[in-house]
């Protein structure tokens, strides 16, 4: 959610010492693995750069990176012949827009177009494995959200609520692609987000935010309904560092992902689908005139998934913002 505050951020948000950029970062939000679910979710929590500050807009664009190679199953990993699925590998683009129209009320819109491929074993166990791959680019499900920061004059704390529309593609390649392999889910889902940031010394510079979005599906097609995830982030970064008129943040966090299982008669695996992990985050952002650049690397360090499904070993983000 650039809103995905922390996730999408822009000086809409009016950056009050707090990186507009980190801010985006941390309020959009979604999902992980199955077999191999994507777990797209985690990319849209994690900063506060992006927390709203004040009026004003911001446009950003979003590079997350995923390849999902490494079999897991409960809380360990497990041999990649237990899962027919052998690789998903993700490019999340996003083009995005926020918009504060006074203090307490604002707008964001993001629209995503991916480009993945997958990798499968369709031989059924009969035989010698049959490896197929497929690459395809889509558009995926827009997402548009309200804000309100009006809760106190610093605007430390604000929700976002709006809805995810199903404007993905869900049917490609359908004998190969699974519903939980496709970038489109097919569902029309509620999103609710709440923020909260704050200074932890007197200067200022040091401060910390949490994070917390739910991607609730309630409308569905195809008989496929996806599992409702809730994820969740917490970090501290410092604001002392200026070379020039550049300021650079450096920033650590913690992000939990919960996911339900996919139920519904079009649901590849309800068992193999679901789970709960923990993610560390070491990130940088860097803010020039009114351009911000944000990265990080986020490791999973705890992971639990019910039956087999793939999950990557690191994933990466990388958001540029222009506020105005």
């Amino acid at each position: 959610m650039l809103l995905n505050f922390a996730q999408y951020p822009p000086r809409c948000w009016c950056r009050t010492g707090v990186p507009a950029l980190l801010l985006a970062t941390l309020l959009l939000a979604p999902r992980f693995a199955l077999a191999c679910a994507c777990g797209c979710g985690v990319f849209e929590v994690g900063t506060s750069s992006m927390f709203p500050t004040g009026a004003g807009g911001t446009v950003y664009y979003g590079l997350d990176f995923q390849d999902q190679t490494h079999n897991w199953s409960g809380g360990h990993e497990a041999p990649s012949g237990d899962n027919n699925d052998k690789d998903l590998r993700t490019f999340f683009n996003t083009l995005g827009f926020q918009y504060m129209f006074n203090r307490s009320w604002g707008v964001q819109v993001e629209v995503p177009v991916w480009d993945r491929t997958f990798k499968t074993d369709i031989s059924g166990g009969n035989g010698p494995p049959d490896i197929v791959s497929t690459s395809w680019t889509s558009l995926g499900d827009i997402r548009l959200r309200g804000i309100y920061t009006g809760f106190s004059d610093d605007l430390s704390t604000g929700v976002t609520y709006g809805i995810k529309l199903p404007t993905g593609n869900f049917k490609f390649n359908p004998s190969i692609v699974d519903s939980d392999s496709q970038i489109g889910t097919g569902s029309t889902d509620i999103l609710l987000g709440a923020y909260h940031r704050q200074a932890l010394t007197a200067d200022n510079m040091w401060s910390w935010f949490a994070q917390a979005n739910l991607d609730a599906p309630v409308l569905i097609q195809n008989q496929y309904r996806p599992g409702p995830e809730l994820d969740l982030a917490a970090g501290v970064h410092y604001n002392g560092w200026t070379v020039g008129s550049v300021q650079i943040t450096p920033l650590a966090q913690a992000i939990v992902s919960i996911r339900g299982r996919d139920s519904g008669a079009n649901a590849a695996s309800p068992v193999a689908s679901g789970y709960e992990r923990l993610i560390l985050s070491p990130g940088l952002e860097v803010d020039f005139s009114q351009f911000s650049v944000y990265a990080d690397v986020e490791v999973p360090v705890l992971q639990n998934f019910n039956g087999d499904q793939l999950t990557a070993p690191v994933m990466f983000k990388l958001l540029v913002s222009y506020s105005f």
